[in-house]
């Protein structure tokens, strides 16, 4: 089963649903794992895109520091 037949099956399956106590418990669950998978992929990406920036920075300095060579 693809992601897109796997979500619609997961939503017809929450539509019948009739207790309110376990649509609160897989609300809840839903919020605090959609929160801890931000959070980790937040960390992990701000990680890379500052070494990103910091290699770059490095890379300009290399094309600076030739270019007054050459004048």
């Amino acid at each position: 089963m693809n992601l897109e037949a796997r979500k619609i099956s997961l939503v017809q399956e929450f539509l019948r649903i009739d207790n309110e106590k376990l649509i609160t418990s897989l609300d809840n669950l839903l919020h605090e794992t959609r929160i801890e998978f931000f959070a980790e992929n937040l960390k992990s990406k701000c990680i890379e895109d500052f070494n990103k920036e910091i290699d770059l920075a490095l890379d300009d300095e290399k094309t600076i520091a030739s270019f007054k060579h050459k004048i």
